[in-house]
């Protein structure tokens, strides 16, 4: 891991330790506008995240927990480089005591992300990528690994909620892999796909906080990735995207074909 990876990881691992981790199942929470949950845990991070992110590179910051107007503002002004963080992915799992959420942290350069760190602190692992340069599961770099070759035994994390009714019709009463699961965090679900965890993935629209850091994992990992409607993952609206994605390239094409049949 190069330098910069390095220090994002330990900012991480010092916000999560001071802010998130000490509010674990001991924090109200709200709900917002689009009805997810935001908690003083998501705040307090993302105060702390910005501090400590532009000490390391001082470039603007877009988080998750800002008002919609200010995350487009930030996005227009900054899009040559900006910082994306996501304080806390998986704030239902976070507040109910579930033991799957992340921190994640992408450094954005001309549209495209070139560097990302989740930080999961329950297991303590940390998933990093440079673009160009690899993908890395607690500083060790991370080699190509499905457990399964075809799709008809792959173990698939599918978000079914975002899904157009016809595919998600399709997928419950007739699915094409083996096993299912969903536990709610995006950026662990990039990772875990990295990791050959998950064999395949779907997921009917994330936010740019969503995919920025995880994607580039999964990429750099040598996995392989487009939406819904586009081969070009990265084409289309920056603030709503679906994704395809697979480690292996023969799962990966079997997945998209059949989902692009049955959407």
């Amino acid at each position: 891991m190069g330098a910069m990876l390095k220090a994002m990881a330990a900012a991480m691992k010092l916000v999560a330790d001071k802010e998130v981790m000490p509010r674990y199942m001991r924090v109200a929470h709200q709900q917002k506008y689009d009805g997810s949950l935001c908690t003083e845990a998501d705040l307090a991070a993302q105060e702390a995240l910005i501090t400590r992110l532009q000490a390391i590179h001082n470039v603007p910051v877009l988080g998750e927990e800002m008002d919609a107007a200010l995350q487009e503002e930030i996005w227009g002004n900054g899009k040559q480089e900006l910082w994306c963080i996501d304080p806390i992915d998986g704030t239902s799992n976070f507040v109910h005591g579930l033991p799957y959420f992340a921190l994640s942290v992408a450094l954005i350069r001309d549209g495209k992300s070139v560097l990302g760190v989740v930080y999961d602190p329950v297991a303590k692992e940390v998933f990093a990528a440079e673009r160009g340069r690899g993908a890395f599961l607690n500083g060790v770099k991370m080699h190509k690994h499905s457990v399964s070759k075809e799709l008809s035994g792959a173990l698939a994390n599918v978000d079914l909620k975002r899904l157009s009714g016809k595919l998600a019709s399709a997928i419950a009463s007739n699915p094409p892999y083996a096993s299912q699961r969903n536990f709610g965090a995006s950026t662990l679900d990039w990772c875990y796909a990295a990791a050959g965890r998950y064999d395949a993935y779907l997921h009917g629209g994330q936010k740019l906080w969503d995919y920025a850091a995880g994607s580039l994992v999964l990429e750099e990992a040598g996995g392989h990735v487009c939406s819904l409607q586009y081969d070009d993952f990265y084409e289309g609206n920056v603030w709503q995207r679906s994704v395809i994605a697979a480690l292996d390239t023969n799962i990966f094409n079997a997945w998209k074909d059949w989902i692009r049949t049955h959407q």
